[in-house]
């Protein structure tokens, strides 16, 4: 008998739990992987997201602002028996994640969307879940829970080869066309097999395992997927993309595969990326009572602590205008301060409806020789200004880039990951430039906001527009005013210097 409260209480202290608290292999993979990188850029993109990992556990808030769209796995025993007949097991789950989103001491970002194809109406407590259901032999319930974010989610590929197609080549072709929105360093899921669907459940549940690549280069293969693993391990790392797309040595962490039987006829493959905010966690309900997390101590995370470098560059933003800009370099690193505004998709939708009718931007919204930032910030508890705000994936705002560039007097704008070919042209065009913060480092970034209020569409709630008080806020010069960028430039020159050495070994 397994009691309806002891499922709520369980998933809802899980999705707590999963926010602040990486999986311990996870950093202790990451932290290998920053002992042995030689490239300075994603070297300190390690070191923020470490640091920042540690901070969340000490300080129990998210590790990146988006708090993901909640993924359960569940394997229900076929003698299960429940105390609540009256609610489903999908209405417990639910009502776990509605408790765990809008929790007092640390509130989680909703991000879940009603009617996706229409008025795009947010349910305000991230609810539903997406529910994977199993019946299984026995008398327990087994639980996966996950938070998968938005920009990692967004990379998900699926094809359906010929069965004499190479799943290698195809995985090395495909994963320089996913930028680097998806937050390298990361681990890659991919399911063989099945159908369609099946493939694609495979590829997520393949991520819920635990990070074992490199036991599995100690022991060698003893399986075609371990051949296949350690194949793919290696070539995607030999692609030189590196830690946030920067450039360097480690790319993916691991690689995780599942498969399943398929037809004659086809070869389904998917793949679906997990970011530097990797967040799982699994447990078992016997009817003893909710489950019981175990949190990592805080000395199993690495002695790792982020600072600026000296090279850093301070600039005073009110003292910034096209000139100066026109003197930064690409790949360099800067230190901000002063004001800056923020603004994702649905704020520059509106921004543009505003300027094609003629009406003009909102009382109080002024760009002129200011930074836009793209973010959605998780609510402040307690004494904080902001919740966690780490960037959001700087290419969904491209196609506005020319417009913001053209009609408000924007100098420059601040997300993650690479600029398309639209915005590059556009900026070059424009001489302004794109400033990258690490995805992943949302808590260290959001320790530099001092201040924040929103001065327009407020009822867009984490996607209105703030104006954020900084002080040293670091980024790095992505695209530069002649339209140079750095995530270009970065995983070629990696790519070349890579190849005499072993990326693989531990």
């Amino acid at each position: 008998m397994i009691k309806s409260e002891d499922i709520i209480e369980s998933v809802a202290d899980a999705l707590q739990y999963i926010s602040y608290y990486h999986p311990i292999d996870y950093i202790r993979s990451l932290a290998d992987a920053y002992n042995k990188e030689q490239s300075t850029a994603a070297k300190d993109a390690m070191a923020q997201i470490l640091t920042n990992s540690k901070m969340c556990a000490q300080g129990k808030r998210p590790i990146c602002q988006d708090t993901g769209i909640v993924v359960v796995f569940l394997k229900v025993g076929m003698h299960v028996r429940w105390e609540n007949k009256k609610d489903s097991l999908e209405d417990m789950i639910n009502e776990g994640v509605r408790r765990a989103y809008l929790h007092p001491d640390n509130k989680l970002r909703a991000s879940i969307l009603n009617d996706p194809a229409g008025m795009r109406v947010n349910t305000r407590d991230n609810t539903p879940a997406v529910i994977h259901t199993e019946m299984v032999p026995g008398s327990s319930l087994d639980i996966t829970v996950a938070a998968k974010g938005g920009g990692s989610e967004n990379k998900s590929k699926f094809v359906m080869l010929n069965p004499s197609d190479s799943i290698v080549d195809w995985v090395e072709r495909i994963v320089p066309t996913m930028g680097a929105g998806w937050c390298p360093p990361g681990i890659l899921g991919i399911g063989i097999g099945g159908s369609a669907e099946k493939a694609m459940i495979l590829a997520k549940s393949s991520l819920m395992d635990p990070i074992d690549i490199n036991d599995l280069l100690d022991t060698g293969p003893t399986s075609k997927l371990d051949e296949l693993r350690l194949e793919i391990f290696e070539k995607v790392n030999a692609l030189g993309i590196g830690a946030q797309g920067l450039g360097g040595l480690t790319t993916v962490l691991d690689v995780k595969i599942k498969d399943y039987p398929t037809h004659a006829a086809s070869l389904p493959v998917a793949m679906i990326p997990n970011c530097a905010a990797t967040r799982h966690v699994h447990f078992t309900l016997t009817g003893a009572g909710p489950a019981d997390l175990e949190p990592p101590k805080i000395e199993d995370y690495p002695n790792i602590t982020w600072s600026p470098s000296d090279e850093a560059m301070r600039v005073n933003l009110s003292d910034v205008n096209r000139a100066a800009i026109s003197s930064w370099k690409p790949g360099q690193t800067l230190l901000l301060s002063g004001k800056i505004l923020t603004g994702r998709d649905a704020a520059h939708k509106k921004i543009k409806d505003l300027i094609d009718s003629g009406k003009g931007l909102p009382s109080g919204v002024d760009f002129t020789n200011r930074f836009i930032y793209y973010v959605g910030p998780v609510d402040p508890v307690k004494d904080e200004v902001v919740g966690p705000a780490g960037p959001t994936t700087a290419t969904r705002m491209d196609k506005f880039t020319d417009m913001m560039l053209a009609k408000t007097g924007l100098l420059g704008m601040i997300g993650k990951a690479e600029r398309g070919v639209t915005a590059i042209s556009a900026i070059k065009q424009h001489k302004a430039v794109y400033l990258m913060a690490v995805g992943g480092a949302a808590f260290l970034v959001s320790k530099a906001i001092k201040s924040s209020k929103i001065i327009a569409f407020k009822e867009l709630g984490m996607e209105a527009i703030y104006e954020f008080e900084i002080v040293d806020m670091p980024v790095t010069v992505a695209v530069d005013s002649t339209g140079v960028s750095v995530h270009n430039t970065g995983p070629k020159l990696w790519k070349n210097q890579i190849k005499g050495i072993k990326v693989t070994s531990k």
